[in-house]
């Protein structure tokens, strides 16, 4: 763990990480293991996003438009021309470079990436399983200080998971004599006076994103079925290697997607639902 700056370095503010509760090393990482890395890079300091959104709420300006977005918020080309040079000294391959998102990917050996953000990479054991971690913070060149603002990947813990419950046989009994209420998203949405009407959502897409687990067409089908409302357009897009994966286990991730999708498929029936799967990390 390099807490230490080394020269010419500075401290990534916001990088810092600790190992998983109940986790400890079993050792370095192979030096030759691949990892692909997502950088986060600054906005230009043109005008603040956030301030520009609160002056919207309060109708002081109108929405922004994506022409106005991309010419204000993108990275810019000097920015991107540094972490390139940084990638080739490091010995490292840019991936791919979205300015709009303000986001390029990296990949290079864990040698490589030890090396350019001076950390170490350790495998850890954790009752969920093994994973690629690191203690401390991450350093990046004092040239590249403000400019990249977030570094994503080298660390692969799980980051989320399934925090459903399920009744208990015993007492069941008692709890639905005791009058258990329960609502579907529909009778949700009247009790919070959601929009419905005159727009179903037609011309809009939800995006879901989802950590694992999965939804089968024919699931859905028989929900929306029974609710009375039209299967909505469901596609899954895979990021990072996530696939759509159902596991067909009530303790799996399945359950939350499913409710995801229902719910939002529910409120608005003419909209597309595009379900983002991307790996627990």
């Amino acid at each position: 763990m390099a807490t230490t700056p080394p020269q010419g370095y500075k401290r990534l503010n916001g990088s810092e990480r600790e190992p998983l509760a109940d986790s400890h090393s079993v050792g370095p990482v192979n030096p030759d293991e691949r990892i692909e890395v997502t950088l986060y890079l600054r906005a230009p300091g043109t005008e603040n996003l956030a301030d520009r959104i609160s002056e919207q709420v309060q109708q002081k300006r109108p929405p922004l438009s994506r022409e106005e977005y991309v010419a204000t918020q993108s990275a810019t080309p000097e920015d991107i021309a540094k972490v390139e040079q940084f990638a080739r000294e490091h010995g490292l391959t840019v991936v791919s470079t979205d300015p709009v998102r303000r986001r390029m990917v990296l990949t290079g050996t864990a040698a490589a990436m030890s090396a350019a953000f001076a950390t170490e990479l350790q495998q850890y054991e954790h009752p969920g399983g093994l994973y690629r971690g690191r203690t401390g913070p991450l350093h990046i060149p004092e040239a590249l200080d403000q400019i990249i603002v977030g570094v994503f990947g080298l660390d692969n813990r799980p980051q989320a998971q399934p925090h459903l419950q399920r009744y208990a046989l015993k007492g069941i009994t008692d709890r639905a004599a005791a009058g258990t209420v329960s609502y579907t998203p529909l009778q949700l949405a009247q009790l919070y006076d959601f929009p419905t009407a005159p727009t179903n959502g037609s011309g809009q897409c939800i995006a879901l994103i989802e950590l694992g687990g999965g939804y089968t067409t024919s699931d859905l089908q028989t929900y929306f079925q029974q609710l009375g409302v039209p299967l909505p357009t469901v596609i899954s897009v895979s990021v990072d290697g996530g696939q759509n994966t159902p596991a067909g286990n009530p303790d799996s991730a399945d359950g939350e997607v499913n409710l995801d999708i229902e719910v939002a498929g529910a409120i608005a029936p003419g909209a597309k639902i595009a379900v983002y799967f991307a790996p627990n990390t």
